[in-house]
Parts: C-alpha cells; structure tokens; sequence
C-alpha cells in the first residue's frame, strides 16, 4: 500500500502563487455562480461544445463515493447531463476492469487512479491526455500537477495527496526536535530496551529515499520535463552519504526487530502501545492511532545533519480520461468540476484526504488541522514518486541494499552500486521497447 501511495503533492504553497490565484477566484465568485467553478474558466462556454449526452459514468475508490454526490448533484444542476458512479478498489480492481470494460465500451468515461499507474495506463493506451490551459492547473500544486504529467502529457487533475510525516506521542514528547542530530540525541536518551525514542522504516525504499534525497540522492533524472529512465541517481555521492546516516541509526539507536518484512507491523505495535516516542509514518497511520488511544502529535520532518529536509516521496491520486469515452469533452469539463476548489474542499470534509489545491492550504479547515497541515507542508519538500513503468525495477534492489546497509552487512558504497547495476540491467530487459 505504502509503496502507492498509491507515485505526488509536493505543493509550492507560496504567497505568490495564492496571490496568483486569488484574483480569478474573486472574479468568479463575483459572477454569482453559486458554486463558482475556478475550473469552469473562459476556456471552454457551452456554445464551443459537442452535443450533450445523455450521461456520464465514473468509476470512483472504494467507500469514497459519499465525497463524489455532491460534485455530481451540481454538475447535473448546471449542465443538465446524468452522471452515475460505480465504487471499485482503486489499487487493484479499476486497472483489471478498465482492461476488459474500456474496448469493449462498457467502461468509465472519467476514473480515478494513483499517479504511479499513470505511466503504465498511458503506454497501454488506456487513457487520453486532458486538454485544460493554465487557468485550471494553476489552481494546484505544481508537484501534484507534475504527478499527473506522463511523457509531457498531463493525464489527469489532482484529487488528493499523501506523503510521510513526523508522529510523536505527546506523552514522552512534548516539543518537535529541530533538526535530526537533536531527534538522534534525543533517541539514545530515550532508549531503554523497552522504548525507543523514534523509529523509521528506513530498509524500505519508499521513507528511505527521503533521506537519500536528502542528501542529493535521486531515482531518475529528468530530461526536457520528462523523467529519463536512463539517469539514475540512487549510487551518487549524494545517496551513498545518505545511506551512510540510515546506517547510522541502526548501528546506534534503532533495534534489530524493524528490518525486514515484519518491521512495519513490529513499529506499528511497539508505538500503538505507548512505547515509543515518535516515528515516521504516514496519514493512514492516523485510524489505527485513534483506536488506540494515542494522544499523538504529527509535524513536517526536522531538518537533517545538512540542513536539508528529507525529501519525501509524496503520492498523487487523480481523476483521469478514459481513452474509450466518446464524450471526451464533456468527460474533460466534469474533470475540472469535480477537482475545483468548492468541490475539492467537500471531498476533504467527507474523507479526510488532503486535497492539492493551492487556495485550500490556508483555508482554515487544513491550517487550522495540525495532522493535514502537517502532510501540506511536508509535501511543500517532497518529490513525486516516479509514474513511470521503470519505477517498478528500482524497489526490489533497493530494499535489498538498504537491508545488508541496516544489518550491517555490506557498506552503503558497494550496496547502492550493486542495486543501481541491478536496476539498470532490468529497465534495459523490460523496457527496451517502451
């Protein structure tokens, strides 16, 4: 799931760009459209569009249908077109289904997808890029935009984003550390064999590229906008000095028990007990924190021994066109509906999921939320998890290296260089011919 999550937000929530976007959400909000759409720009009026049809039909997530009703309900009152939904796992049923349902024109004309499976949907031609000008990605954050951006296309709108935070109980903590030398300091105090003063994941790739990256590690370079499978960065000076401070940590602070397969599930319950102090996880942490009584805080990461922050992988769920649907336009117009600032902020009311939209993050329903301002900031310093198909030969190998790095069975130098050989020599096997 984590690994998912689902390749983007990494927001640029500047004053500039709110500065930007707030004069057409007034100019909008001044034309008297009750749900004044900041997507529904000058760029496309009813009179420039095909015929209506009789209906639309969008497959949303699993159990999320409740944020979608009240976008459809106010498309329909203002365009007079149908639009039914169908709820199917996100992760694993809407890519099988969508297989079989889009030739054979029983599919979605609008879905929802990860951004990693964006690259993927794209070369099977399973999707169509979204034809919308700057007046509507300009309403979201660059990283979430770039998310949904395959090849130099941009395949879909952001809906909603997620990425690794800083979660402490406030119990043994009462103040975030500033920087990662003091959490360090911190920790070996704390330590008794029975707590632990933090604990991260950092032998699976997806949190421990946030410190790699940290330290000027990267997975594929980018070449004219577009991700270059060919330049790979996880063995550079940069990442091997990252490695070097993972290593670190588990020779020093962290205990045998969090490496391997059963890491996640061993942190998971030494924190839920009231064992630990503070680790790195995630927002889907947040339920079972609740169940079990943790009075918990959760922050941005500190800053590391560089005086960088740990450049997190941050995931990007969209809305997406299918390249079946033979209402493309009308599909593109519900797309921008759905996404735009009134609609995205109901989605939030209703499933918690922190929405990418630019304007939304000093709205007071997330600034005033420590857990969901918490994830904003955090993925102001993240980067996109790569949404192309290579990606998919670059987490085995890692996880390898970074496990004979936590054990201490191989230095980060020789690890790194064996997994980015591995890396290469599967994207040349499996990829040739993308």
């Amino acid at each position: 799931m984590k690994k998912w999550l689902s390749l983007l937000f990494i927001g640029f929530f500047t004053v500039v760009v709110l500065a930007a976007c707030a004069p057409d959400r007034e100019e909008e909000a001044s034309a008297g459209d009750s749900n004044s759409d900041s997507n529904s720009s000058s760029e496309s009026s009813e009179g420039d569009m095909p015929e209506k049809p009789e209906k639309l039909v969008v497959w949303e997530d699993k159990d999320k249908g409740i944020a979608l009703e009240p976008a459809i309900a106010s498309f329909e009152e203002k365009y007079g077109i149908k639009v039914e939904y169908k709820e199917l796992d996100m992760a694993t049923k809407m890519g099988e289904q969508l297989r079989l349902d889009g030739p054979a024109g029983t599919g979605p004309d609008v879905l929802t997808l990860p951004h990693d499976q964006i690259g993927q949907f794209a070369i099977e031609g399973l999707l169509s890029p979204l034809e919308v000008d700057s007046s509507v990605t300009d309403l979201y954050t660059k990283a979430s935009i770039q998310a949904q951006t395959y090849d130099g296309n941009l395949y879909g709108l952001p809906k909603s984003t997620e990425t690794p935070v800083f979660i402490y109980n406030k119990e043994h903590m009462t103040e975030v550390p500033e920087d990662f030398d003091e959490l360090f300091e911190f920790t070996k105090d704390f330590n008794n064999g029975d707590q632990y003063g933090f604990l991260a994941l950092w032998d699976n790739f997806y949190f421990a590229n946030s410190i790699m990256s940290g330290y000027g590690g990267y997975v594929f370079g980018e070449e004219e906008g577009a991700l270059n499978p060919q330049d790979l960065g996880l063995n550079n000076e940069g990442a091997v000095e990252g490695a070097e401070y993972i290593q670190q940590w588990y020779e020093e602070v962290f205990p045998s028990g969090i490496v391997g397969e059963s890491g996640g599930s061993a942190k998971d319950g030494l924190f839920q007990e009231g064992n630990v102090a503070a680790m790195m996880d995630g927002p889907w942490a947040y339920q079972a924190l609740n169940e079990a009584g943790i009075d918990y805080g959760v922050a941005p990461l500190p800053k590391l021994p560089n005086g960088e922050y740990p450049q997190t992988f941050v995931g990007v769920k969209g809305w997406h066109l299918s390249s079946a649907s033979e209402n493309k336009e009308w599909a593109t117009e519900l797309i921008k509906w759905i996404t735009n600032e009134e609609n995205a902020k109901i989605r939030y009311e209703e499933t918690n999921e922190i929405p990418p939209v630019t304007a939304l993050i000093e709205d007071p329903i997330i600034a005033d939320n420590e857990k969901a301002r918490a994830v904003a900031v955090q993925s102001e310093r993240a980067v996109p998890m790569p949404n192309i198909p290579e990606m998919a030969e670059v987490w085995e190998p890692m996880a390898q290296a970074l496990q004979v790095v936590a054990t201490g069975k191989e230095e980060p130098e020789s690890a790194l260089n064996e997994a980015q050989d591995t890396i290469e020599t599967q994207i040349k096997l499996n990829h040739s011919g993308d």
